[in-house]
């Protein structure tokens, strides 16, 4: 009774509802973590003993006993996202063991596995509903690739992998942070920060205060850049100083590579601990693991599309770079002989400023971070007929600047909640953006009473923070991440599936995931949400229209180069995954510049340590997977082609067809295989089409 009271009391073990951020201290972790695995490994124990082979005698207590560690374990993960810090790492560095260790237990228990069979061979199996049978094979499946077969000394070294795969991922992650962190580019005269935009030179000064300057000012320095994207990109897209723009790249191109911090005898150490691990489980290798979980059914398969795209934009991406050193060059650029990676970024804006005569910067005062929020808003109700408003002072947040957010239906029932944390905190604040799973929808019966627990997401972006007084004012770039992670959102929160298991983003295979995100990119460009959206932060007025006709010539600027981009990363990560033999005459060094002979045209610096960056294969969950960007993206491209084949200012059509996409992509969730969800909205199965359309590299 006691150990119930002190878990039920502590913040970290509540396990359910909104966590309690501010009350969640780094030297409550380990207590809280003790307390928590003895009670979940007793309650093990008793299922395991009393299993009962039925939905509710297995997969509900199953559900409940998980719960409870992803609520607890969940929230350490989020914190260490966006509130990283020494003793929150040092903290969970010592948990993370024991987490790892039950959760192998957990999966690789034969008890509830050959439950979960026999479910599958009762009488019962043919009246569940599809969703609670696609859990049960996934949960059968997950056993089976967590080494249930495994006994004795090989099911020892599997989990002795686990953990260490587990501890290097972290160790790989806090490298890189802190590399990223470790570097500023200070700068004290004018003539260093020629050509900076002035939302720049206000991030600059800002972040030079925050570091000990405090006489800093946008106009007369010091300013200090660093390696975080929102500093490091738009230094590298406007500084006239060529010096200095190669001091960044380099130092950029290099993080986590020396020293301490160097994450490549890491890389090394993963790759082969993956290739062991799938070896026994009895792959080939590891890219075979990773697809069995997934939509594309094989490696050839991937490679397959892979190389579709490869092609359709090899050549536009020569092109595209010929085209930047002829512009070059009749701007009288010295460089334009020999056009270096740093130079790429500066003379591809001034090329898209010549060529659609605006600049990213322009367009910044008409994307405020309220406006934006308004337009996206106004869309997913126009589509889904959903509403949505600030529930802020209603959630305990993590940050001051976090906002709190409900969905309503179209008769104000609420039916889920969003957390936003927009802003860029590189002190302890991870790069990129993703969204993240804070509650699952649950349909629930206690003593005869059911309710349907809503679901509650987090969204994570790294845009420029407000600055001097005026709000966040947005690149068009950072315009399409938020849509990208609110389509992620919607997926999670828009769920119409009362099984945990199978709700939201769970239970859907990991290269359709991307769907939902890539999908609402394409509305930035439609012409009733851009204008929705797009007002002046000072005056309100409308962003002018030749502005909307510019960005839409330039959607597709350079579109090869970025395209071939990422069959570049997607290429690397299968090979690593597929192919690559660690320990053998290559370093996983020499196969990124090898598959670089094919899918660059400017080839990587000898010091390139583009993998000790690589956070999405070495430290998240894109391991011979980064290729489902391109996969979903097809899917995401075609789906948007079901609207503009209705016309998009035919509004009886959207709403007619963003019903269906409600109820069917985002509703279904993990209840049915992606590629049933796709052709139940569709009609029909994908095509490579749409999306080649989109990039204007369909050859006629």
């Amino acid at each position: 009774m006691r150990a119930t009271a002190i878990i039920s009391e502590h913040p970290l073990l509540q396990g359910y509802g909104l966590p309690p951020f501010m009350d969640i201290k780094p030297e409550q972790v380990e207590s809280a973590f003790s307390l928590l695995l003895t009670e979940l490994e007793k309650q093990l124990a008793g299922l395991e003993n009393n299993i009962e082979p039925t939905w509710s005698g297995l997969v509900e207590p199953l559900e409940k006993l998980t719960e409870k560690l992803n609520w607890s374990w969940g929230i350490l993960n989020h914190l260490m996202g966006v509130k990283n810090s020494p003793e929150l790492r040092n903290a969970y560095e010592k948990v993370q063991p024991s987490v790892v260790q039950f959760m192998n237990n957990l999966g690789q228990s034969k008890p509830i596995y050959n439950a979960f069979k026999s479910i599958r061979k009762s009488d019962d199996w043919k009246n569940l509903e599809l969703a609670q049978k696609r859990i049960i094979d996934a949960a059968i499946r997950d056993a089976e690739l967590s080494g249930v077969g495994l006994d004795g000394e090989a099911r020892e070294r599997f989990n002795m992998i686990q953990m260490e795969l587990a501890e290097l991922a972290t160790k790989y992650a806090n490298h890189l942070l802190d590399a990223t962190k470790a570097f500023t580019l200070v700068l004290k005269t004018k003539s260093e920060v020629d050509g900076l935009p002035s939302s720049l030179l206000s991030l600059a000064a800002q972040i030079a205060r925050a570091s000990g300057e405090e006489q800093a000012t946008p106009e007369n320095g010091p300013w200090h850049i660093t390696l975080d994207f929102p500093s490091y990109f738009p230094f590298m897209q406007h500084s006239t100083r060529r010096d200095l723009r190669e001091k960044l790249y380099k130092a950029y191109i290099t993080r986590a590579s020396s020293g301490e911090l160097d994450n490549n005898p890491l890389i090394e150490r993963i790759l082969a601990l993956r290739q062991e691990l799938a070896h026994l489980l009895g792959f080939a290798n590891f890219a075979e693991l990773s697809l069995a979980s997934k939509m594309a059914e094989s490696v050839g398969a991937v490679e397959k599309l892979l190389e579709e795209l490869r092609l359709a934009s090899y050549d536009a991406a020569f092109k595209d770079l010929n085209k930047l050193t002829d512009f070059a060059k009749s701007q009288g650029a010295i460089e334009a002989e020999n056009l270096q990676h740093w130079d790429v970024s500066f003379w591809a804006e001034r090329q898209r400023e010549a060529k659609f005569a605006f600049t990213a910067e322009e367009l910044r005062p008409y994307f405020p971070l309220p406006q934006v929020l308004d337009g996206l808003f106004g869309l997913v109700k126009r589509l889904f007929g959903v509403t949505v408003t600030p529930a802020d002072g209603q959630a305990p947040v993590w940050h001051e600047d976090v906002r709190y957010f409900q969905i309503a239906d179209k008769h104000g029932a609420p039916i889920a909640y969003f957390y936003l944390d927009a802003y860029s905190r590189p002190a302890e604040k991870r790069g990129g953006a993703w969204m993240d799973v804070c509650i699952n929808r649950r349909k629930s019966t206690e003593n005869g009473v059911t309710t349907i627990r809503l679901p509650v997401a987090y969204l994570i972006c790294n845009q420029t923070p407000p600055v001097d007084g005026n709000p966040s004012l947005m690149t068009f770039d950072e315009v399409e991440t938020l849509f990208h992670e609110f389509g992620h959102g919607l997926h999670h929160m828009m769920t119409k599936v009362d099984y945990m298991g199978a709700a939201g983003t769970n239970n859907v295979e990991w290269d359709a995931v991307e769907l939902p995100s890539q999908f609402m990119e394409n509305w930035c460009y439609d012409r009733p949400t851009l204008f929705g959206m797009a007002k002046h932060y000072q005056t309100g007025e409308s962003l002018p229209e030749h502005y909307y006709q510019k960005l839409l010539a330039a959607r597709n600027y350079m579109s090869g180069s970025a395209m071939l981009r990422q069959i570049h990363f997607s290429s690397v990560d299968m090979e690593l995954h597929y192919r690559y033999q660690p320990g053998g005459k290559e370093t996983a060094a020499d196969v990124r510049d090898r598959i670089a002979k094919t899918t660059t045209v400017l080839p990587p610096l000898p010091e390139d340590a583009f993998l000790c960056a690589f956070g999405h294969i070495f430290e998240g969950g894109y391991a011979a997977g980064y290729y489902s960007y391109k996969w979903a993206e097809v899917l995401s491209a075609d789906a948007f082609a079901a609207f503009e084949e209705a016309g998009l200012d035919n509004e009886a059509a959207i709403e007619e067809i963003g019903r269906r996409y409600r109820d069917t992509i985002l509703a279904l969730g993990g209840s049915q295989h992606p590629m049933e969800v796709f052709k139940t909205f569709r009609g029909r199965e994908p095509s490579t089409k749409a999306l080649l359309k989109h990039n204007g590299l369909l050859s006629k």
